[in-house]
């Protein structure tokens, strides 16, 4: 989350350097009536997710300071496809969204039959079916191909996804829902 003047493009190829491990994806970009003020109001509502006190750098599902950003959009400005600058850039984001261990939705509680809204729209869901498995537009599939279909119409090229991260419950990312599970542990 930021404020640039600028084209955005270049702001996430000037962002993308040697202190960030992976490249930026922008999930919602935005011209609003006043940068300043949709910056506070992110910060205020989200400070506590921050993944350190002194960085701009947020723990939580996308869709929640995109509500806050479209209240002020004068016009969408998000770009279509993940922006690279360095060769290797796509297969280390797509390997890190690989790395982490299989979602099973028993391990957060959720039973066959209970409804996920997706972060792109929470008028688009779909029905865990069993472990690991979803039935989405009358077809069986997993988190991560259903939520990629859902980002390929709302024009993001982008190659991969991590499904959990992309599919909500109750408010929260399934992504979110396994952490809170496991620091309970």
């Amino acid at each position: 989350m930021g404020i640039t003047n600028g084209d955005i493009a270049e702001r996430i190829k000037q962002l993308n350097n040697t202190s960030i491990p992976l490249p930026f994806e922008c999930f919602y970009a935005a011209e609003v009536t006043d940068a300043a003020k949709a910056e506070k109001a992110i910060h205020t509502a989200f400070g506590d997710h921050r993944v350190r006190p002194s960085r701009e750098f947020f723990k939580l599902s996308p869709d929640r300071p995109k509500a806050i950003i479209e209240l002020l959009c004068l016009k969408v400005v998000t770009p279509g496809t993940e922006l690279f600058t360095e060769p290797g850039d796509k297969e280390a984001l797509g390997e890190a969204k690989k790395r982490r261990a299989n979602f099973s939705f028993a391990t957060v509680g959720l039973a066959p039959g209970t409804i996920l809204q997706s972060v792109f729209d929470e008028n688009i869901t779909c029905t865990v079916k069993g472990e690991r498995w979803v039935e989405f537009r009358g077809q069986e599939q997993s988190l991560s191909s259903s939520a990629l279909q859902i980002a390929h119409e709302k024009g993001f090229g982008w190659t991969a996804i991590a499904g959990p991260d992309y599919w909500k419950y109750d408010g929260k990312t399934l992504s979110e829902l396994r952490e809170d599970k496991q620091s309970e542990e």
